[in-house]
């Protein structure tokens, strides 16, 4: 599988199909906004719009699908995107790609300028595509990502380490040291002041708990696992 980190929360999975997760193309991210994305699929993990931003504009562009929970399903139809709906355990199944939508310890809302503020929860995602990808979306650090380790294996976690928000260093060593993936990639830290980190403290952490290895990517690079 290829793997590229467009900044903040934002990949890019190429197998089987090709998976933008929380396409947020902000000016203070890497400048992805000018690349050409031709996703097949959008999976966006809650409504805060450092991950809803461009959803509907690249699904408009390209009619490509985009997955998320009802509630940002039904703003994104509004905005003319093809969107489906999953929910907290549920799956959706495209070809040979399956998505696995886990809780997320975390809130989330969209403004919607027909309903007004549209309040939602948040989600991650399991995304096995004959690799196993765990995209924990925005969260705290929750005991059942033990659970979500021992049911669907992941090999790679993708872990938000910017604390304020969401997990800090040491709560997201702690998550991969109950995931227990093969790889882990830090993500959402560094895009603003309140959350800049140095992955450095987080890969340091991890080696004291497990042998996990931590790739530490810059915005943009990709990556073949």
């Amino acid at each position: 599988m290829k793997i590229t980190w467009l900044a903040h929360s934002c990949f890019e999975l190429v197998e089987s199909l090709s998976v933008l997760i929380d396409p947020y193309l902000g000016k203070e991210t890497y400048a992805a906004r000018d690349l050409e994305l031709y996703p097949d699929v959008i999976a966006i993990t809650h409504g805060h719009s450092n991950h809803l931003s461009y959803g509907a504009e690249i699904a408009r562009r390209t009619g490509c699908l985009v997955l998320s929970t009802p509630e940002v399903a039904d703003y994104l139809d509004r905005q003319g995107a093809r969107a489906e709906s999953l929910n907290i355990g549920g799956s959706y199944a495209i070809g040979k790609c399956n998505f696995h939508m886990t809780y997320a310890q975390h809130s989330s809302a969209t403004k919607d300028p027909i309903s007004g503020r549209l309040a939602d929860h948040a989600a991650g995602y399991v995304i096995d595509d004959g690799f196993r990808v765990y995209h924990a979306g925005d969260t705290g650090l929750f005991s059942d990502m033990k659970l979500i380790g021992d049911l669907y294996r992941p090999q790679l976690a993708l872990l938000p380490i910017g604390g304020r928000y969401t997990m800090g260093p040491r709560e997201a060593a702690i998550a991969v040291s109950w995931l227990r993936p093969e790889i882990a990639i830090p993500m959402h830290y560094d895009t603003r002041e309140p959350i800049v980190q140095d992955p450095a403290d987080f890969q340091a952490l991890v080696e004291t708990l497990c042998d996990t290895e931590v790739l530490v990517m810059e915005a943009g690079e990709t990556v073949e696992l």
